[in-house]
């Protein structure tokens, strides 16, 4: 599934929905948000949300919004996959495999342009 250059693989979408169906609120989405700090400058965040702004940048599945990306930070990940890594030995988690990155920390959280 792809909008706006930004990709979402098959297992984030999976784990986007079972998060959802978890909720009260069926008008959830993954929102991600691109802030300064972090090892190398900039951090993702992800958080569940059921605001939608007008800017927003809406990813959805047929009729259901899954994911929402602030225009600013649509600029430092365009190009790149949103992928759910689900690992015994370091936990489960999103991650950006962003082409932007001219580094990141070894957790993925941080990276620099």
């Amino acid at each position: 599934m792809q909008n706006k250059n930004i990709t979402i693989s098959p297992s984030a979408r999976q784990r986007i929905l079972e998060l959802k169906s978890k909720t009260e609120n069926q008008n959830r989405h993954l929102r991600i948000t691109v802030f300064g700090g972090g090892c190398n400058g900039l951090r993702y965040e992800f958080i569940l949300d059921d605001k939608i702004n007008d800017d927003d940048i809406k990813i959805n599945d047929g009729k259901k919004i899954i994911l929402t990306i602030d225009e600013t930070s649509v600029a430092f990940i365009s190009g790149g996959v949103i992928d759910f890594v689900c690992d015994k030995l370091s936990g489960s988690y999103f991650k950006i495999i962003n082409p932007n990155a001219k580094s990141s920390c070894g957790c993925g959280d941080s990276f620099s342009v």
